[in-house]
């Protein structure tokens, strides 16, 4: 063990607090990203007096099919004063935070790391849970309490940063689905009735006496010159396609080959990079997709979508979308995030793993004249313009991030208190 590391163990104690007089009502969950999460579980009929009860500052973990997932998920308390967790998930806390801070603590279990060190410690097989006390034999370093404040501020800073972009794109995609909403669903895109045309000074359609006629596919009226039409009628659609064995082509150099664990959507519809890559024998035997491709999970991530900034080569569990015809990319973009619960439930009309493509061609939208689709198609321009800086900014401070978490171990105290980097 270097000098200045010690047993993770040494510094964390378990804590076991029920809400016995059910006076905490706020439930959350823990998600492999490491956050804590608003908790979807059917509680109705369950006792929540053996739930425990998690306080700011304090962690909460799972220790179970670590293997599996290939991280341990572990999240520190930041959200809230207080709230409840599934008694299933061990709460503990830092013994003596003038020794170790609960942030740098997450800071070092957040790096890729800790997690293959703890999927290594894992045992039971594929699905192996860490044993609570190897958890406790893990090590990290403990640098003097005021290199910990230094290097959680600089993470802060970073993180903060991060959410920012998160927020501000959040705004931008919930504009562009109030104007596909306000469009496409109530009729009131804003239209001008002398020069019979589009226009943003114009007056909201439907509510100003624009013309409706009657759909029977859609089974409600629509403004006149509006056609209802399947996606396979607009677009053409086929599948992404992996060369057999796909592991004698995937490669750390190549063409970047996009799989179902590209689907983050972290930040947002745009994929600027992936995992792995594909070597230039396996392209052919593959789809090479041009940037501005559109692309569909129909497994795993199911139902979402990703818009490629780079040229790359997608795995078969992606559905591609190739010539636009009677609609453009944005439209589409937007029609799929509206229509995504109802597409899903149409496709099988109860839970299943795949999205079959003959399913999506089936879909039928509600499609607009030129003029409508060309304005509509600006203005998503506009907004994915400055979804896309968001998007390049956020993947540069998070290599950052990964950077900073990367030199914790290389951190040391020297003489006089002086911090060193190696």
């Amino acid at each position: 063990m270097p000098s200045n590391y010690e047993l993770i163990g040494k510094h964390i104690r378990l804590v076991d607090v029920r809400n016995k007089d059910l006076k905490v009502e706020r439930l959350v969950g823990l998600s492999i990203t490491k956050r804590f999460i608003a908790s979807v579980a059917n509680v109705v009929g369950t006792d929540m007096a053996n739930y425990k009860i998690i306080k700011k500052g304090q962690f909460a973990c799972s220790i179970m099919q670590v293997r599996r997932d290939g991280k341990m998920p572990v999240a520190l308390m930041e959200e809230y004063e207080e709230a409840i967790i599934s008694q299933a998930y061990p709460v503990f806390e830092v013994i003596d935070e003038a020794e170790l801070l609960p942030e740098y603590l997450m800071m070092w279990m957040s790096r890729s790391e800790f997690d293959r060190h703890a999927c290594f410690l894992a045992v039971g097989g594929v699905r192996g849970s860490l044993e609570w006390e190897d958890f406790l034999e893990m090590e990290l370093p403990i640098p003097h309490i005021d290199v910990q404040r230094a290097m959680v501020k600089e993470y802060n800073t970073i993180t903060d940063r991060i959410a920012l972009n998160e927020q501000l794109n959040q705004k931008l995609e919930e504009t562009a689905q109030t104007l596909y909403r306000q469009w496409f669903v109530d009729f009131e895109f804003p239209y001008d009735f002398e020069k019979g045309e589009p226009s943003l000074k114009g007056k909201p359609y439907k509510s100003n006496g624009g013309e409706m006629v009657w759909c029977a596919e859609l089974d409600k009226d629509i403004p006149r010159g509006w056609e209802a039409k399947t996606i396979e009628e607009v677009v053409d659609l086929g599948r992404g396609s992996s060369p057999r064995p796909i592991v004698d082509y995937i490669s750390t150099e190549g063409t970047p080959w996009i799989k179902i664990a590209d689907a983050t959507r972290s930040m947002n519809q745009f994929l600027l990079e992936t995992k792995e890559c594909i070597t230039d024998e396996g392209v052919p035997k593959s789809r090479l997709l041009p940037p501005g491709t559109l692309i569909l999970a129909n497994s795993g991530s199911l139902g979402t979508y990703q818009i490629l900034d780079i040229e790359a080569c997608a795995h078969d569990g992606w559905h591609i979308f190739y010539q636009w015809n009677l609609v453009t990319r944005q439209f589409m973009t937007q029609a799929l995030i509206f229509h995504n619960d109802d597409i899903l439930t149409s496709a099988y009309g109860s839970v299943f793993t795949n999205l079959k493509l003959d399913y999506l061609k089936e879909y039928i939208l509600n499609v607009p004249d030129k003029k409508t689709l060309n304005f509509f198609t600006q203005i998503v321009l506009e907004i994915e313009k400055w979804q896309l800086i968001l998007a390049k900014e956020n993947s540069k401070v998070e290599k950052l991030r990964s950077l900073l978490l990367s030199k914790m171990s290389t951190v040391e105290v020297g003489a006089g208190g002086g911090v060193g980097v190696g």
